[in-house]
């Protein structure tokens, strides 16, 4: 029982210190609490004095802002006052201004009555003139008009077509006879040899076997020749004969020497096709530089850019119309040149004028432009003169003619063009362009029989002497000139001869 009584007094003691020192604890957070709550007093009082504070400072300047803008309304309103004021005064002059506009647009307005009544009497009195007149003269105003014109325009042409007729006989009187003999003369004493276009050149086969033999095993030879070449191979029905197509006459020359070799030699494959091409386009390349030289020779020239000749060279085997361009070119030259020794000028540089002025298309399958222009930007580069330079840019007029050396050019551009059997032109154009003359010159009035002569290069006009004068011929010729100026594509030129003829016929009894 002791023990128990020691163990309970133990536990109590035991609770007891327990109990003091939670006791001691809580008084200890209670003081930590009070001193915080203290602390956050004094904050809250420092707050709502700095609050008050702030308050006080935004209600002065709140007060300093009304009394400003109080001073700057007043001071607007005043404004405002004076601005409607003078907006007051001068509505008034307004009102005064329109009052005084609405009586002067009364005034317009009856006196624009006043016109339009005046505008309507003249009017009725016109259209009563207008009838005693189409009464008295049994015509309309419109058809009085069209009479009226088409007698001024008649008269018109009239006096010009004598004003031209003077002027012309004047200018004849000392040229045109020189100008024909000179002409005559340069075109008798030349004539040369034609040669017909084509872009097709045939090579001839000694048995139709050999087609297979170029063809190859799978056409791998006429694929490498084509590739080669860049001519293209036609085969077809023909016997013992095989087609080369090509646009350039140059690359067309060289596949034919090519095959032929390849045909006469009988070793046909790839690699024997590239030796063959590489010696025909040596052989080719000498052959332009040699005919070249030989059309200096023909026209004699001898210092010129070698660049140029080669370029003369591949010529040859250019075609325009049928008509070979480097044989259009040395006759181009001998009628420069007899032209000019004619007319006293140096006939070596009208020569060389005229043999150049065609160099361009030499270079038309790799140059864009005009060949006109494209030659004379060649010549230009290899040193030629700028007369020359100008004589073959100006030749189709696409740059205004200014020497004498140029007109030269285009007269022997023309004669050795133009003439008949010079260059080839299908039938049916031919026959067509003809037809159509005749149909020109017959829509004139007093044309009783119209004849296209000299190949087309003519026409000639008979008129009903008693209905055209002789005035009225030279009109008719000029209209038709004019009209197949505008209508028809032919090369050269085309004279229009008007012929009136009068017979008088009396019979003796």
């Amino acid at each position: 029982m002791d023990g128990t009584t020691g163990l309970l007094i133990t536990g109590l003691v035991a609770l007891t210190v327990t109990v003091a020192a939670v006791l001691i604890l809580g008084r200890a957070l209670i003081s930590a609490r009070e001193r915080r709550f203290n602390a956050v007093q004094e904050e809250l009082s420092k707050a709502r004095a700095q609050a008050e504070r702030i308050r006080s400072e935004a209600e002065t300047a709140a007060e300093q802002k009304i009394r400003t803008a109080q001073g700057d309304l007043a001071e607007q309103r005043a404004e405002l006052e004076r601005r409607q004021a003078r907006l007051d005064e001068r509505e008034q002059r307004l009102d005064a201004e329109l009052h005084r506009l609405s009586e002067a647009g009364q005034r317009v307005d009856e006196r624009g009555a006043r016109l339009d009544e005046r505008e309507h009497r003249l009017g009725r009195l016109e259209e009563e003139r207008r009838s005693i007149l189409e009464a008295a003269a049994a015509l309309t105003a419109e058809e009085a008009k069209a009479e009226l014109v088409e007698a001024v325009e008649a008269q018109a042409k009239r006096e010009a077509a004598l004003i031209v007729r003077d002027i012309e006989k004047d200018a004849r009187k000392s040229g045109e006879a020189r100008a024909r003999r000179i002409i005559t003369l340069a075109i008798q004493r030349l004539a040369t040899e034609q040669t017909t276009e084509s872009v097709v050149s045939v090579v001839h086969l000694p048995g139709d076997d050999m087609k297979g033999r170029i063809i190859g095993r799978e056409g791998r030879n006429i694929r490498t020749f084509e590739t080669v070449t860049g001519v293209n191979l036609i085969i077809d029905d023909t016997p013992e004969a095989v087609l080369l197509s090509c646009f350039d006459p140059v690359r067309r020359e060289v596949g034919r020497l090519t095959l032929e070799k390849l045909v006469l030699d009988g070793r046909i494959h790839p690699h024997r096709i590239e030796e063959v091409y590489e010696a025909s386009r040596t052989e080719v390349t000498q052959l332009c530089v040699r005919a070249g030289e030989d059309a200096l020779v023909d026209v004699g020239l001898t210092d010129m850019h070698p660049e140029l000749v080669t370029l003369l060279g591949q010529l040859r085997y250019r075609t325009s119309y049928g008509q070979n361009v480097l044989k259009h070119l040395i006759e181009c030259a001998h009628l420069a040149g007899m032209m000019a020794a004619e007319l006293g000028l140096d006939p070596g540089q009208l020569r060389r004028c005229a043999l150049l002025h065609d160099i361009g298309k030499a270079l038309t399958h790799e140059v864009e432009g005009s060949h006109a222009l494209i030659g004379a930007e060649i010549a230009r580069r290899y040193g030629e003169s700028e007369d020359v330079v100008h004589a073959i840019e100006a030749h189709h007029n696409e740059v205004e003619v200014r020497t004498v050396e140029a007109v030269l050019v285009q007269a022997a551009d023309a004669i050795s063009g133009g003439r008949p059997g010079a260059r080839r032109e299908s039938l049916e154009a031919y026959v067509e362009r003809l037809q159509r003359m005749e149909e020109i010159a017959r829509a004139n009035e007093g044309v009783e029989k119209v004849f296209a002569m000299q190949a087309g290069r003519e026409i000639r006009i008979m008129v009903k002497p008693e209905a055209v004068d002789d005035v009225q011929a030279q009109v008719i010729a000029r209209d038709v000139a004019k009209r197949v100026e505008e209508e028809l594509t032919y090369p050269g030129q085309i004279r229009v001869t008007v012929v009136r003829e009068s017979r008088a016929s009396e019979t003796a009894r």
